[in-house]
This record gives structure tokens, sequence and C-alpha cells, in this order.
């Protein structure tokens, strides 16, 4: 006997109006037969398709999770709240891990970073370390050194220099030491060389006289240039005596400059007049036989100059009375 269906009622009909029959539908001869029992099993019930207004349309069950644990579909008002804790440590791990990740993506950078900030650091302590010695007293000048002279008395120019003792090396005032030196009119250059820890060298360059010029004051000893060395009333002995037409300004002064630079020193030192009116006309006189030496100009003064020594050499200047070097290639001896 079948129960009746819990279904809800349908087209206004009354709930308890009775169930029309169905006709009956004869059984097929090949359809298995039902057990005999089927017919009291219950049928369970049917969940309505349209729930009620104010009724959950998700069945609720109170089947207890397995495992024990706690409800997962528990209601949001059941949750924990959320603190401003929970949110700083969050916040403070998320930046700890990437502070971690920078440092691992920049170690090379970083490394390298170290090396040059390390290597510019050694270099300013030792630049400082460096300075601060070369103007310490550990480097004060203690000794003055002369070198290169030889009409000057090296004594004199270094008590001259004797101010700059006690000076740093590096701290040497070279316009003092040039208005020493200017003092002295044989010094032509002059070079300063410091030599840790407490020597200074003056190597000088002097001036190399060519001869006297007869004057109102006097003998005028001069180098090439015209530069007066010293003044006395008698010529200077080893000197020839220069007459230039124009002075010492003039070309035929230069010319005979450049001709006595380039004579040897043994024959500069048997020359005893030297004349010239134009530049192209240098005329030397040999003392003890009065021997005229015609130069010429002062071009190919070198050439010139090895010409007469080897002529001297062959026909000493005693037998001769002129020598002409204006043309070294084709000298003439008279």
């Amino acid at each position: 006997m079948r129960r009746p269906s819990p279904l809800p009622p349908q087209g206004g009909k009354p709930a308890d109006a009775p169930l029309r029959a169905r006709p009956a539908t004869p059984p097929r001869e090949d359809a298995p037969r039902p057990a005999a029992h089927e017919d009291l099993q219950e049928t369970a019930p049917i969940a309505p398709l349209f729930p009620a207004p104010g009724a959950s349309a998700t069945p609720k069950t109170d089947t207890a999770p397995a495992g024990g644990g706690e409800d997962l579909a528990r209601p949001d008002s059941d949750t924990a709240p959320v603190g401003w804790r929970d949110v700083w440590r969050a916040a403070r791990s998320r930046r700890k891990a990437l502070r971690a990740e920078v440092r691992r993506f920049t170690v090379r950078q970083r490394r390298r970073r170290i090396i040059w900030l390390s290597t510019a650091a050694s270099l300013v302590l030792v630049t400082i370390a460096t300075v601060g010695a070369a103007y310490s007293p550990l480097f004060a000048v203690q000794q003055i050194t002369v070198v290169g002279t030889s009409q000057l008395a090296a004594a004199d120019v270094e008590a001259a220099l004797d101010g700059q003792r006690g000076t740093p090396l590096a701290a040497i005032d070279a316009s003092s030491i040039k208005a020493a030196l200017v003092a002295f009119p044989l010094v032509e250059s002059y070079t300063l060389e410091a030599r840790p820890p407490h020597e200074l060298v003056v190597r000088i360059v002097e001036r190399t006289p060519i001869g006297v010029i007869s004057g109102a004051a006097g003998y005028t000893l001069v180098d090439a240039a015209g530069v007066a060395l010293s003044t006395s009333p008698t010529p200077q002995a080893g000197y020839p005596l220069v007459d230039a037409a124009g002075g010492e300004d003039g070309v035929a002064f230069a010319a005979i400059g450049r001709t006595m630079r380039a004579l040897p020193a043994d024959l500069r030192a048997q020359v005893t007049q030297v004349e010239a009116k134009t530049a192209d006309d240098v005329t030397l006189t040999l003392g003890g036989t009065n021997t005229r030496v015609v130069w010429g100009s002062a071009d190919e003064s070198a050439l010139k100059a090895l010409v007469l020594q080897k002529l001297t050499a062959t026909r000493p200047p005693d037998g001769v009375a002129v020598y002409d070097v204006s043309s070294p290639e084709v000298p003439v001896i008279r």
C-alpha cells in the first residue's frame, strides 16, 4: 500500500483531497518482478522546490565535521577580530622579507661599492699623511748645497740663502731665492732640487764672459748677452777687448757674442781683441803674434771653430799672418 506524497498541493486543491487512481499498466512479460518487500519501504522526504518566505535556502545539518575540528561553515559574526598589532606584525614581516630579497640580489654591487670606498679612503689617508709629513718639521731644510760655480764663491751663495734653513722642503719660497741670487750677476740660471729629508741643492749655470768693453767708468766685463758682470779701472786679464759698432745692443755685438761662445777654451784664451762693424765682418786677433782671424758672420760658427783649431795645429800662429775661415769649406792661410 503506497503512502500519500508529501508534496504541497497544486492547482488549488485541498490537501486532504483523495488521490485519483491511476490506471494500472499491465506489466511486461520480460520485466523483472519487484521484490515482495519493495512496496513496504518508506519514501524519503523530498525538500520543497520553493522554500517558504523567511526560510534559509541552505538546509542546516547537525553533522559535526570529521576529526573533531571547528565548524568551517561558522557565520562571520563568530570570527575573531583582526587587531592593529596583527597588521603591524604582518607589515614588519613583509618588510623583512623584502629587505632579505634586496640584499640577496645586490650582494655583488655592495661588494664592489665596498672595494671602491676602501680604495678611495686609503688614497685619501695616504695623501693626507704625505702632505702632512712634507709640511712638517721632519722635512725642514738644514743643509744648502751650491753646485756649478767656478767664478762665484759657493760659500757666498750659501750665505745668501741662509734664510731658507728651517723651512719645510715643500714650502720653499722660490721668489725669495730668486731675489737673493739676483745680487750675483754671474748667475745666468739656476734650478732647485730637494733631497729629503733636510738638503736643498741649488744648481747654478754661470754666465760666460766674452770680453771687456772700455767705457767712461772703466772696463766692464760682459757676457754674450751684454750683461755687465763687473767693472774695474783696468782691463781684466784673460779677456779680450771688445770693439762693436752700435754698442751692446747692436747686431755687431750679437755676432761677436755668438763667435766667442763657439770658440774652444784654448783658442778663446789666445784672443786678445775682437771687433766687428757689422754682423758679417767679425775679426779676431790672437795675442803674442798679432795674427788676425777673419771670421766673417756668426753663421756656422761651430764649423769655423773646428777648422781654425785644425789650422792652428797644422800651421802655428807664429808663422801665419791671417787665418781666413769665413768660408770654412775653403779656408785660406796667409
